[in-house]
């Protein structure tokens, strides 16, 4: 699948949550007019022929908040390349409290194939500590009503928010697969420069879990969907070049390949497991494990982490990781 993203900074949300600024996220303050959304399609069309399917996807505001007019006017726009076949529909981002029986029958006029909701948690104490302003009820609601009308549903759930737990986190994972999405999002809450997270950060009131514990976490979550056939298409900040750990982003678990370290988590349990079954843990110096051929490099890990771990937690002096295929 190909995403255009088209970003709409801060564009309808009724709220300041304290986590957030959109602006310094996408790299935009304003959201773009007509001109700069047909730029942003037809700068894709020379490889939309390469993908079976093609969204164009409104991103960074809560959409269905924003005016009417507006959402018809960003609708309209993009509306020829679905007429001509260039792209298969539309996908957006809002609120839970954004979402109704006409919002929904106004989007199903326009192609509008995918919701996304910033769910973030189900925790309603995290919710309200964190500005958010709505409830999880709210989530409960919205995503009924999007699969009653047959959109793609997806959330977007977020770790280590004010007054979250490592087990208030595993509880927003459950409540969230009860909801059966079609597709989930997770994002570490990392704290940008002069949000009101930096603030609390400041003066002591939020302490951002580590990078280690965060991938842990992450890594948990991550299995408990696909256990459940949820797909994970998303998980870190996905920022633009000017946020960075040496720009906006002040503290917290941030990492420009947090996804492949979750990812190399998981695999490192399993080689664990392995050489736990293995012979070769009390027979010989030298490990080696077959695995899929497209996860080679989750298993040997950034910088051959996982290799240099196993060495070290069960005094191999050789480890070997091959592909089956």
């Amino acid at each position: 699948m190909l995403i255009i993203p088209i970003f709409i900074p801060h564009a309808g949300c009724p709220h300041d949550c304290c986590f957030c600024d959109q602006k310094k996220i996408s790299g935009q303050k304003n959201p773009p007019d007509e001109a700069e959304v047909i730029k942003i399609v037809e700068s894709y069309l020379d490889i939309t022929s390469n993908y079976e399917t093609v969204q164009i996807a409104f991103f960074g505001g809560s959409f269905t908040a924003i005016p009417r007019e507006m959402q018809e006017k960003y609708l309209k726009t993009v509306a020829p390349y679905i007429e001509s076949g260039a792209v298969s529909s539309v996908r957006l981002s809002t609120r839970p409290d954004c979402i109704d029986d006409d919002v929904l029958i106004f989007l199903r006029k326009y192609n509008v194939r995918t919701i996304e909701l910033g769910a973030q948690s189900m925790d309603d104490d995290v919710l309200l500590a964190s500005g958010r302003g709505h409830t999880a009820a709210d989530t409960v609601k919205s995503s009924e009503l999007i699969r009653a009308y047959g959109f793609e549903l997806g959330l977007q759930t977020m770790t280590g928010l004010p007054g979250a737990s490592y087990m208030s986190d595993i509880a927003t994972c459950k409540k969230i697969i009860e909801l059966k999405p079609d597709i989930v999002r997770i994002y570490p809450t990392v704290v940008l420069r002069d949000t009101f997270l930096h603030k609390m950060c400041e003066n002591g009131t939020y302490l951002p879990p580590t990078l280690e514990k965060t991938v842990a976490l992450c890594a948990e979550l991550m299995l408990q969907y696909r256990n459940n056939n949820i797909k994970v298409i998303r998980m870190g900040l996905q920022a633009s070049d000017g946020v960075s750990m040496d720009g906006e982003i002040v503290a917290g678990p941030y990492h420009p390949a947090f996804g492949q370290l979750v990812k190399s988590h998981i695999a490192y349990n399993r080689l664990v497991k392995m050489a736990l079954e293995s012979k070769d843990n009390t027979e010989s110096k030298i490990f080696t494990a077959y695995v899929p051929k497209e996860e080679l490099s989750d298993y040997i890990g950034q910088k051959k982490c996982n290799v240099e771990r196993l060495k070290k937690q069960f005094g191999y002096q050789k480890v070997i990781i091959k592909s089956i295929n």
